[in-house]
């Protein structure tokens, strides 16, 4: 196992799990008094992390996360946060109400796409947190070309940039409606692969977000979170999934903490989804809102369920064993270093 830092948001603040020199764990609390929603590394400088906050902007960190610094977009609500693998210093940030900022210097300095706020309709409405207004849930970039951004909303739908997001193309036919976690390949820019809450609850695509399957073979539960493709064989995927929720208030069992009902699935290829054991508890009562590959190490796979629990898999999912700490919760944002 390669990770020696995972940094959770709890719902109130962070948690920061390090392995030390003996193989035992610390953990602590961090930012307790800010509310993080979205976190994300930066491939190119080990060691930095950007957070998005509710209506802070972004904070920064040069140290895995020990201390933290503004880093712009001050007063806004950060629900996304992606770096490129593709080019040095070029990220990308968006927010509720949905807007997509740009910054091309490590968060030196933002601008905003305006292109993404003509795409705006005024039906872009989410059930999942008041005011209803939706927000870029996900957001996606290529690992080869720095040009092309996929960003996923909350409810809205899924939209594509091939120009660095001077245009959009969206809705994208095929893609879930209802985006939840969005990535490319950790290393072939033509694989894009989603999870959400509608249709089939999982989607993916293999000519770089132009066309979208949603496959739903094997799965018996349609409520997806979160996705993750091996490193090394793009054609094996992960998702975690839960139920739509019960009559009346029919409140999605993911987010139901001991109620989840939930559980992870592979699909290899265009075989159905299987659904995975080999040691994790059936089904998971607390949801997998992180599903994380290493891009050094094929068919290891690690699980954050709501609870905290970190799961790790060496072999594609066939066997598991619970990581010794606990970060005291995942909602819903999960990162290793």
């Amino acid at each position: 196992m390669n990770a020696t830092v995972f940094i959770s948001t709890t719902g109130n603040g962070l948690a920061r799990a390090e392995r030390s020199a003996d193989g035992g764990w610390l953990v602590e609390s961090i930012l307790e008094s800010q509310k993080v929603s979205s976190l994300a590394a930066d491939p190119h400088n080990p060691g930095v992390v950007y957070a998005g906050t509710q209506g802070n902007g972004l904070l920064r960190s040069d140290d895995s996360g020990k201390t933290w610094r503004p880093a712009g977009m001050s007063g806004y609500i950060v629900k996304s946060i992606a770096v490129s693998p593709a080019e040095p210093d070029l990220i990308y940030a968006g927010t509720k109400p949905p807007l997509i900022f740009v910054s091309r210097d490590g968060g030196k300095n933002w601008t905003e796409l305006e292109s993404f706020r003509q795409m705006r309709r005024w039906w872009w409405l989410q059930p999942a947190e008041l005011p209803p207004i939706t927000y870029i849930q996900s957001i996606a970039l290529s690992p080869t070309n720095p040009q092309v951004i996929v960003a996923g909303l909350e409810a809205c739908g899924v939209f594509r940039s091939l120009d660095s997001g001077r245009t959009w193309t969206g809705h994208m036919k095929g893609s879930v409606r209802d985006c939840h976690t969005m990535t490319f390949h950790a290393m072939n820019g033509d694989w894009v692969y989603e999870a959400g809450g509608t249709g089939a609850g999982v989607s993916f695509s293999r000519d770089a977000g132009a066309t979208w399957t949603q496959p739903g073979t094997g799965l018996d539960r349609r409520y997806g979170w979160t996705c993750a493709a091996d490193p090394a064989r793009p054609e094996v995927w992960y998702a975690s999934l839960s139920p739509l929720g019960r009559f009346p208030n029919m409140a999605p069992l993911a987010h139901v903490d001991g109620e989840a009902n939930a559980h992870i699935f592979r699909r290899t290829g265009d075989a159905p989804w299987e659904k995975l054991g080999g040691g994790l508890p059936q089904p998971l009562n607390y949801m997998a809102y992180a599903l994380l590959t290493d891009p050094t190490a094929p068919g290891h796979l690690y699980a954050g369920l709501s609870n905290g629990d970190v799961w790790h898999t060496a072999d594609y999912g066939d066997t598991w064993q619970q990581l010794p700490f606990n970060l005291g919760g995942i909602h819903r944002s999960l990162i290793m270093l």
